[in-house]
């Protein structure tokens, strides 16, 4: 199928369902979501009041609910598995987040297990755990965490993600704002030094898109994310290359779907709605490009069957 075949992109998120059942999709797979313990994920929304001191424009979060509210609203737009994501921001908190990430995909069937890294003596130890546990995906936040991913404490941790082969969502790009150690090219240190790392380009290295492409010629085992990627909000402050479509005919297979929920400043559907946008720009995605994109990808990334 080509753009030509395509649905009407969704509305609104209550369009979702819609949209998908006519892709032919039963649903979605979202690696890049975030559940967070209520004390911390009322923090972050908290910085988020503070934007426009932070970043120079707004960011009214969008879901502000109850963890059974956001749970349940995304079962009602349809995603079938997510990776909940946390982060740290200081020593000691790796562990505290990976093990409350645990119980949370205990107690929600749609959630994958997950972890996450800081650089301490203790990472590699509970990041072996949280893997023998089952962990199908790790969270690393290199801007929020203000480290150097270089740093030799997390040297093992990095050979244990590539020998295990289980991926890593990685906030290493510039966007919205630097940090002292944000920067494909400090990145691309680590991919050089561990070649078989599997890592999910949080955000496709925003604002950086070319050199983001450019990691997906280099290493086969990065793929990017459309984490806010492409929507109004952030053309704003990290506009798509005019290419951008043509571009990621190049790389079947290596987009999965991101958004960034709950603490998105528009609506889920928006996200959905720019990625329709691609491949109705640029004849060789379509149909095909958004199945791999919404599902088939991001299933593999994550090691699941959505709907088993």
């Amino acid at each position: 199928m080509g753009p030509v075949d395509l649905p009407a992109p969704p509305r609104d998120d209550a369009d979702v369902p819609r949209w998908t059942a006519e892709l032919g999709l039963p649903g979605l797979v979202d690696v890049h979501v975030h559940f967070l313990p209520e004390r911390m994920l009322h923090k972050v929304w908290a910085y988020f009041e503070e934007a426009e001191t932070h970043y120079g424009l707004a960011w009214p979060v969008q879901y502000k609910l109850t963890e059974q509210e956001r749970y349940a609203r995304l079962e009602e737009l349809g995603v079938l598995r997510f990776a909940p994501l946390t982060y740290p921001h200081k020593p000691g908190m790796g562990e505290w987040l990976t093990g409350w990430a645990g119980e949370f995909a205990d107690a929600h069937p749609r959630a994958v297990r997950t972890a996450t890294l800081y650089p301490e003596p203790s990472v590699t130890e509970y990041l072996g755990r949280a893997v023998d546990a089952g962990a199908r995906m790790v969270k690393v936040h290199v801007q929020v965490g203000a480290f150097d991913p270089r740093d030799p404490l997390l040297r093992d941790a990095w050979g244990l993600l590539a020998e295990t082969g289980v991926p890593a969502v990685v906030h290493c790009g510039d966007g919205p704002i630097p940090g002292d150690h944000t920067g494909l090219g400090i990145f691309t240190e680590v991919l050089e030094a561990h070649p078989g790392l599997r890592i999910v380009l949080a955000h496709a290295g925003m604002p950086d898109f070319r050199g983001a492409l450019e990691l997906l010629e280099r290493f086969p085992g990065v793929v990017l994310d459309t984490t806010m990627v492409g929507t109004a909000f952030s053309e704003r402050i990290a506009p798509l290359p005019k290419d951008w479509p043509a571009r990621l005919a190049e790389f079947p297979g290596r987009i999965v779907l991101g958004t960034d929920f709950p603490n998105i400043p528009y609506p889920y559907a928006e996200q959905l709605a720019a990625i329709h946008g691609w491949a109705a720009a640029e004849p060789r995605l379509g149909h095909d490009f958004l199945r791999s994109v919404l599902y088939d990808a991001p299933a593999r990334v994550l090691g699941v069957d959505p709907t088993g």
